[in-house]
């Protein structure tokens, strides 16, 4: 098997992780969760809510047993993943020049608002005030796939937020055009 070969291992039907090796084996150092669907979840009055069972999947073997999460700063919603593409993001971020207001804005936007949110027992994390107040959240979580993140918004929002983003993307006639699976147009 080339080293140019993708391998794919399905652990759950929503869930895809994958890598590239030259063993046909999963090259954990590249493998990113992917969160895709809606599920929409009670909070108790604690404060607590059960990530859906499909995200938790996608969250198996990270190092972090949990979410991260911080408040999105384009969206009354909290933005959510796992401790792979929080690393990813903190490469990203190192990437730019370390005394620069850039550097300085996304840092504290991203990793200074950050919260580690461990599963419980019940696959229950314990929501933030500061982040449900942020999202509008009380009693009802709407938990939305974005691929390597996932977003909780308040499910009526969602619903609004949805419906605009629909419609921008008809407007503007947007598409994507899909990467070959030898990794080629990268």
């Amino acid at each position: 098997m080339s080293s140019q070969n993708r391998t794919v291992t399905i652990h759950e039907p929503d869930i895809v992780r994958a890598g590239k090796t030259g063993t046909g084996r999963i090259d954990r150092g590249s493998q990113v969760a992917v969160f895709i669907g809606t599920f929409e979840n009670k909070v108790d009055r604690k404060g607590r809510v059960s990530v859906p069972a499909p995200f938790r999947a996608a969250l198996q073997g990270q190092v972090f047993q949990g979410i991260i999460a911080f408040r999105s700063y384009r969206a009354p919603a909290i933005e959510a993943c796992g401790m792979d593409f929080m690393t990813r993001l903190n490469e990203s971020v190192s990437d730019i020049d370390l005394f620069s207001e850039t550097h300085d804005d996304l840092a504290t936007t991203i990793f200074a608002d950050s919260h580690q949110l461990a599963l419980d027992g019940d696959g229950r994390i314990m929501m933030p005030a500061e982040l449900a107040e942020h999202a509008g959240i009380t009693d009802r979580a709407a938990f939305v796939g974005k691929g390597p993140i996932f977003q909780i918004w308040e499910p009526g929002q969602l619903d609004d937020h949805k419906q605009q983003a629909r419609d921008r993307a008809r407007s503007q006639g947007l598409t994507l055009p899909l990467r070959s699976g030898d990794g080629a147009g990268r």
